[in-house]
């Protein structure tokens, strides 16, 4: 057996059994993905896919767990070589890290800044997406870190940590009547048009959750993903906004046409959290970009986390 093999059997099941897609992908032929799975199997003497004629139709069982090995074993020497990067090139490389746009836009620049300044040499390269595809992303080694508030805590291949808290903050134009209130209410917001996140982003679920439990329905009149975008209809009239409240530090540096009201007694707390594969090598700069993040993280804690000792350290 060999690791062409184990490769082709892996990318054949994440292909949906499409071993002309697997093919592709792998820069080879089908025929050739066809025979190397087979001579696997008949190695091992059983059957890792089920066939119909010369098309795979689903997982055996003992393939089940033949593709849970490979994958420890593909995991492993992706370990391998990034020791092999760490000990040839301890101060340079690439730091992937998967996120929304609200942390890469508003949390992550200075800490990626001071990343810079301590590993001149280290690239960093950002994806975004929903925390659904952050943690995709962190699983299929796209990325090395993921940063989000929602879903990361679901996925038991994810070690998961805490990162800091923060709340929802009202965002209205400065000639709003809300603005006569000494103490705004959820009734008081749900007779107004709302503009607010896209429903999977930025601690929604906690908005929907709030106005749910007080039986009152919300007039969403727009959803979005990025909060200037929110913070432009709230200017044109359009509704009152709800955004994280790290999107409003200019407006609360420079206050202007747009006023803020902190809302964390109405939408309670969110947590942000940082992921890391399960089993993966973590690289110096890596361990040190989680540290400027959050000053609840640092390296041995991480480490015993990322060691199997700890699911989650809350």
């Amino acid at each position: 057996m060999n690791l062409h093999q184990f490769r082709f059997v892996q990318e054949a099941a994440r292909r949906g059994l499409n071993l002309t897609e697997a093919a592709k992908v792998l820069n080879t032929s089908q025929p050739g993905v066809s025979k190397a799975i087979i001579e696997l199997e008949e190695e091992l003497g059983i059957e890792i896919f089920a066939r119909h004629g010369k098309r795979l139709k689903r997982i055996t069982e003992p393939g089940e767990h033949v593709l849970k090995s490979i994958e420890v074993i593909m995991r492993e020497i992706g370990n391998l070589k990034r020791i092999g990067e760490q000990f040839s090139a301890q101060d340079s490389g690439t730091l992937s890290i998967a996120t929304t746009h609200t942390q890469a836009r508003y949390v992550l620049p200075p800490h990626v800044a001071k990343l810079r300044e301590a590993y001149p040499k280290v690239n960093v390269s950002l994806h975004q997406g929903a925390p659904d595809q952050v943690a995709r992303m962190v699983l299929d080694e796209v990325a090395e870190i993921g940063i989000a508030t929602e879903s990361l805590a679901a996925y038991d291949e994810l070690v998961t940590l805490p990162c800091y808290e923060w709340q929802h903050v009202l965002v209205l134009p400065s000639s709003h009547p809300l603005l006569k209130k000494e103490r705004i209410s959820l009734a008081d917001i749900a007779l107004e048009p709302v503009i607010t996140y896209h429903p999977s982003f930025t601690g929604r679920t906690r908005i929907d959750a709030a106005f749910a439990a007080n039986k009152l329905a919300p007039r969403i009149a727009l959803e979005a993903i990025d909060s200037d975008v929110i913070k432009t209809y709230v200017r044109l009239g359009l509704g009152v906004g709800i955004v994280a409240e790290m999107a409003v530090r200019d407006e609360l540096a420079t206050p202007g046409d747009l006023v803020v009201r902190p809302a964390g007694h109405l939408f309670g707390q969110n947590l942000a959290r940082v992921a890391f594969k399960r089993g993966a090598y973590l690289r110096n700069f890596v361990y040190k970009f989680a540290e400027l993040i959050s000053d609840r993280l640092d390296r041995k804690l991480i480490a015993k986390a990322m060691s199997g000792q700890a699911n989650d350290w809350e």
